[in-house]
C-alpha cells in the first residue's frame, strides 16, 4: 500500500509511535510518506528505504493569530495524495490532523482515499474537550473510515466526552525489543553514577500532566534511605520548576537533567526503577520501553496505565498525587533486589508476548484494508 502518516514532530509518544509504525510498515514493503511541519525527532537520518518525509510549509501572515497549520497540512495531504497516489491517510493525534485530513479528502477527486484516525490521549482528554474545538474534533473523527485508540480507557473516555458514534478499535502501542532490551555490558550513562547508587529514571515531555515535581519529591524521600540518583530525561514547561524543587529539597547534586535524547535505551539500561506518576496517561509508551528493558515501573493508578503495568507483578501503581506511596513502592523495588529482578523478567515476558511490532503492525495493516473497503463503499 501507499500510506501517508501525519504526526507531530515533537518529543512525545504519539510522534514516536507514528514514526516507528512508518518504519515497520516500510520494512514490510509498503511505501510510507510521513508528513509534519518538522522532521520527527525519531525519524531516521538518512531515511530508510520506502520511508519518506515531507515538510508542511506554514504560512506566517500577520492577519492570522498563529501559522495556518490546519489548512497548510490539508493542502499538503491533498497534493501528496494526488501526486503519489496515496491510498490511506493515517493521522495520529486528532487535533487538528483529523480535520486537515477530512478537508484534504473533500478537496481531492476522486475521494476514495481511506482515512484512519488514531487517538493518543490529550488530543481527547485535554485539547479535544475544549468547547472551542470539541464539535470540530467530533465531526472529523466521525468522518474517519476507521478510528483506533491506544487503550481501552481512552476508547471509553472518547465516547463519554465526545459522544463518538463510530466503533473505536483498541490497538496498543508497541516496542522494538531488540533496541529496548535488558542491560548491555556497558553503557555511557554509567559514568554519571557513583558506585553503589541505585538509579531512578523518568522520561517525558515535562508537561504539567506528567507531574515531574512528584518524581523529585519521591526521590528526595527515597534518597534518605537508599543511596540513589535521579535521571530526568526530556524537556518542557516543568523543567525549571523541577530544578528549583530539587534545589529546595537539597537533592540537586543527585539529580541529572539529561535533556532531550532521540535514543533513550541507554538510560533504561542503567535504571533500577522507572517513575511515571502522570496525572492522566492514556497508554504510557515510556513505561512500555522500561518494561521491555526489565525495569519495574512505579506510577499512578490512572488512565490506561493499569492496562500496561500489572500491580505487584511488573511494577506498582499508587493513588494519584500520593507521593509518599509512590516513594514507598519505589523503596519496595530498590530494597528487594530479587523481587525487582523477578518483576523485570516478568515484564519482558509480557512485552515479548503482547507488544512487539510483529504483533501490532499487522493489526494496523488490517485496519487499512478495512478503511479502504469503507472508503470505496462510500464513493
Amino acid at each position: 500500500m501507499r500510506i501517508g502518516i501525519v504526526c507531530y514532530p515533537t518529543y512525545g509518544g504519539s510522534g514516536v509511535v507514528a514514526t516507528e509504525l512508518g518504519r515497520w510498515l516500510a520494512h514490510r514493503g509498503h511505501e510510507v510518506h510521513l508528513m509534519s511541519y518538522a522532521r520527527p525527532f525519531r525519524f531516521a537520518t538518512p531515511p530508510e528505504r520506502n520511508l519518506h518525509f515531507h515538510r508542511v510549509e506554514l504560512m506566517d501572515y500577520s492577519v492570522f493569530p498563529s501559522p495556518s497549520y490546519t489548512l497548510s497540512l490539508a493542502v499538503k495531504i491533498m497534493e501528496l495524495t494526488q501526486a503519489l497516489g496515496l491510498e490511506v491517510i493515517h493521522v495520529h493525534y486528532a487535533v487538528p490532523h483529523a480535520v486537515s485530513a477530512y478537508l484534504a479528502r473533500q478537496m481531492h477527486a476522486p475521494r476514495n482515499v481511506a482515512l484512519v484516525t488514531t487517538l493518543h490521549g490529550t488530543d481527547i482528554t485535554l485539547v479535544g474537550r475544549h468547547p472551542a474545538l470539541a464539535p470540530a474534533v467530533r465531526f472529523a473523527i466521525e468522518q474517519s473510515d476507521v478510528v483506533t485508540a491506544v487503550s481501552g480507557w481512552l476508547r471509553t473516555e472518547t465516547i463519554a466526552q465526545l459522544g463518538i458514534r463510530n466503533a473505536i478499535e483498541v490497538i496498543p502501542n508497541f516496542v522494538d525489543a531488540e533496541v529496548f532490551r535488558p542491560r548491555p555490558p556497558w553503557c555511557p550513562m554509567g559514568r554519571l553514577i557513583e558506585k553503589n547508587e541505585k538509579v531512578l529514571l523518568h522520561i517525558s515531555n515535562f508537561r504539567p500532566v506528567k507531574r515531574v515535581t512528584d518524581v523529585v519529591r519521591a526521590f528526595a524521600i527515597v534518597r534518605e534511605k537508599v543511596p540513589s540518583r535521579l535521571m530526568l530525561v526530556g524537556d518542557g514547561p516543568e523543567r525549571d520548576t523541577a530544578e528549583e524543587l530539587a534545589r529546595a529539597l537539597g537533592v540537586i547534586e543527585q539529580v541529572v537533567f539529561a535533556g532531550k535524547h532521540a535514543s533513550v535505551e541507554c538510560f533504561y539500561a542503567v535504571a533500577d526503577a522507572f517513575l511515571f506518576p502522570s496525572q492522566s496517561e492514556s497508554f504510557g509508551l515510556a513505561a512500555l520501553e522500561a518494561l521491555s528493558c526489565e525495569v519495574p515501573v512505579i506510577g499512578y493508578d490512572t488512565g490506561g496505565l493499569p492496562e500496561l503495568v500489572r500491580q505487584g507483578e511488573t511494577g506498582f501503581l499508587a493513588p494519584v498525587g500520593d507521593v509518599d506511596a509512590l516513594a514507598a513502592r519505589t523503596l519496595d523495588v530498590l530494597q528487594d533486589g530479587e523481587r525487582a529482578r523477578a518483576m523485570g523478567r516478568r515484564a519482558r515476558e509480557i512485552v515479548l508476548a503482547e507488544y512487539l511490532p510483529e504483533q501490532i503492525v499487522p493489526r494496523y495493516e488490517a485496519v487499512y484494508q478495512k478503511a479502504l473497503r469503507a472508503a470505496a463503499a462510500a464513493v
